[in-house]
Parts: C-alpha cells; structure tokens; sequence
C-alpha cells in the first residue's frame, strides 16, 4: 500500500428529493472520476480508459434512473474507489428489491438498466437498509493500467 495515501477513496452526495438526479450524479461522478485520475492513463477517445469513464458514468446514470423510475428517487449516490475497482453505490427509500423486466422487443426504449448493469459492472447487488429503503451497487473494475499500475503517486483525494 502507498504511504500516506488512503486504499479507498470516497465521495458521498445526498440527494433527497433533487431535481435533475441524474445529471447531478453524472456531473457529480465525473468530478470525482477526474480529481481521482480514474482511470489513470489516456482518457482520449477509442482509449481502454475513456471506455472506463464512459461505462461508470453510464452505470451512474442506469442506478440513479432506476430508483427514480421505481422509488421515490435516489437518497444517495456514494462512490468507492481502490486501484482494482470503482463501486457505485445509490440509496432510495423503497424497500423492492430491483429486478429485472424482460420486453418482448429489445429494440423498444425501457426496461434496460439492470442488464446495461449485469453486462457493464462486474459484479453487482443490493441490500436492504436499516429502517426502510435499499442500497443497489455496482462495481466496475479498473482497466489495464488501473490505479495500482500507477506507482507510487497514487490518485489525487
């Protein structure tokens, strides 16, 4: 582990009955992504580490739309970052768990997010909180190059 530096880096964004959940969680996601230098390397078009950045935010964007859709909107949006992954973590106060609706169509708009979820994040889960609500996750993995590629510099808190 790097001296002086943190194994986990963390940002929290409470939200209770926000206006614009998902633009504020993106915009927010995106600020940390980049204070955090994840993923470290080129974040150009077509790169491994503009990819990454592309799949978190969208997976962000998928969480946050859910419990806006199908609870009374997000509570909160925590980020978890360590040199082999990002977790994103949403809150809401419904107690369903998330599940998946299976269309008939594909092509037809809705009804996405939990398999835009299965495919992009590498593992993924949700449990209940204490009192009322649930907390749905998501955890991408670093790419090639990830943070613990870095050296000892490390990412920027």
């Amino acid at each position: 582990m790097d001296e002086g530096r943190s194994p986990e880096l963390t940002r929290l964004l409470v939200l209770h009955g926000a206006a614009n959940a998902v633009t504020r969680c993106r915009d927010f996601a995106r600020q940390a992504l980049t204070e955090w230098h994840w993923p470290p390397g080129p974040v150009k078009e077509g790169t491994p580490g503009a990819e990454a950045t592309d799949d978190a935010l969208l997976l962000v964007s998928e969480v946050v739309a859910n419990a806006c859709l199908h609870a009374d909107g997000p509570t909160s949006l925590l980020l978890r970052c360590t040199g082999e992954w990002l977790r994103i973590e949403v809150t809401d106060g419904s107690p369903a768990a998330p599940r998946a609706t299976h269309r008939t169509d594909p092509s037809r708009p809705g009804g996405h997010g939990l398999l835009i979820v299965e495919r992009l994040g590498r593992n993924w889960g949700w449990h209940p909180l204490d009192g009322n609500g649930k907390c749905v996750w998501v955890e991408i993995g670093s790419p090639p190059g990830g943070l613990t590629d870095r050296g000892r510099g490390g990412p920027s808190r």
